[in-house]
């Protein structure tokens, strides 16, 4: 049953975020293009756009704005769930009747939460960088192909690991604050909304805090 339940709520987290991460990713990698062209077209070097755009997409701003996105969508959801369910006394009957609700409903979304994550940021580096190419051809004439070639001819197995690795953190923060602010949930209906907002702040807070922790270590290897 905690498996099954496991496979529901990482349906819920990664397959139904996959619009609004794919939606954010493509604008991301489209605007940061425009945005960043006439500044290496001033220096003649427009042809490193590709790359640029690459290296700074993986390495961080795929993975932080694929947490926060995660932390404002699923963070509040899980919050307000678990919330709702201390609330009108659902999780007080799951103890009742013999099933273990932190088992059930709280370690099955950690679990969800962190497995989904790296697999969302993959998703959106992936979007972010389609949405680069059609940045690039905006007001130029470069083949898929060659602009492929162009983005991965910097992107080093250095850049992908750790950018990969942190991800997961920001899934287990996401998942252990929303479930810790759902699962502690004051009595009555304010504690339903205090905890998906509580969930959302802590845990957005958490992800660039984490952030700043995994770019100090990386920098110590690389």
């Amino acid at each position: 049953m905690i498996y099954t339940n496991w496979v529901r709520q990482c349906y819920f987290i990664g397959y139904n975020s996959l619009p609004l991460v794919g939606i954010t990713g493509f604008i991301m990698g489209l605007v940061l293009t425009i945005q960043s062209r006439p500044t290496l077209a001033s220096f003649g070097a427009e042809s490193w756009l590709p790359a640029m755009v690459s290296v700074s997409i993986v390495r961080e701003i795929g993975p932080v704005i694929t947490g926060i996105i995660c932390a404002g969508k699923v963070g509040s959801s899980i919050g307000a769930e678990l919330a709702s369910m201390r609330v009108t006394e659902q999780i007080d009957a799951m103890e009742v009747s013999g099933i273990n609700p932190f088992n059930y409903l709280v370690v099955t979304r950690v679990l969800a939460a962190t497995v989904m994550l790296p697999l969302l940021t993959i998703y959106s580096d992936c979007i972010s960088l389609l949405g680069s190419f059609f940045g690039v051809n905006i007001s130029g004439d470069v083949s898929f192909q060659l602009y492929l070639s162009q983005a991965m001819a910097e992107l080093q197995f250095s850049d992908i690991v750790p950018s990969l690795t942190k991800t997961v953190f920001f899934g287990l923060a996401i998942g252990l604050i929303s479930c810790y602010q759902g699962y502690t949930a004051a009595k009555g209906t304010v504690g339903v909304g205090k905890s998906a907002n509580s969930s959302v702040v802590i845990a957005s807070l958490l992800i660039f805090i984490i952030d700043m922790l995994a770019v100090q270590v990386t920098s110590l290897f690389i």
